[in-house]
């Protein structure tokens, strides 16, 4: 894409690249230990998060590839913040492995699912933005916590239980749905067995 050919639709995609980029220095920060600059590049990437969705809504600028990159965005920053929090110890190690863990029992999931039943169009379930938000609220509160010592440490406890039971709970839900919808277009029985 040319910079002649970039439209006020391409706004929210590039907002979504840029986001991406910020992926890197976010990690580079982390792993040095200089929190107070990952947490305000992290809040810039959050931010930014919402503008391109907001765009794209109220402007109808939506598209194919925002409707990929967006959530590729999203969980490549998230997964990234914690594995490097874990590197530093500051989240446990179970708890990144079941964060890990559902992400790739959906890819699996949805891989299958497109190759086996039909063309997959799927959008994310309330539990599951809950579990999103959950991981984001963690890492903030970790980055405010050893950045800024403003964060009590029980919070961090909390927040960790409440990304483990939003996690399990969002697995559980994304197998049935999806488990369910195969069964009916196999079957069409309308009901799961």
């Amino acid at each position: 894409m040319t910079v002649k050919s970039v439209q006020a639709r391409d706004i929210p995609n590039l907002i979504t690249f840029m986001r991406l980029l910020l992926v890197a220095p976010i990690v580079f920060y982390l792993l040095r230990s200089e929190y107070g600059v990952a947490l305000v590049l992290f809040i810039i990437a959050g931010l930014s998060d919402a503008l391109d969705g907001f765009l794209a809504k109220q402007f109808g600028w939506s598209s194919r590839l925002g409707g990929l990159l967006d959530p590729i965005a999203d969980k490549l920053l998230l997964v990234s913040c914690f594995l490097a929090l874990t590197w530093q110890g500051l989240i446990p190690v179970w708890l990144t492995v079941v964060v890990i863990g559902r992400d790739l029992l959906i890819i699996i999931g949805a891989t299958l699912y497109q190759m086996l039943v039909e063309r997959l169009e799927a959008a994310p379930s309330v539990i599951s933005k809950l579990n999103t938000l959950s991981q984001l609220l963690l890492v903030v509160a970790v980055l405010f916590h050893y950045g800024a010592q403003i964060i009590p440490v029980e919070w961090l406890s909390i927040l960790t239980y409440s990304v483990l039971a939003t996690t399990l709970i969002s697995g559980a839900d994304y197998v049935w749905t999806w488990g369910w919808r195969a069964w009916n277009k196999k079957h069409g029985s309308g009901r799961f067995p």
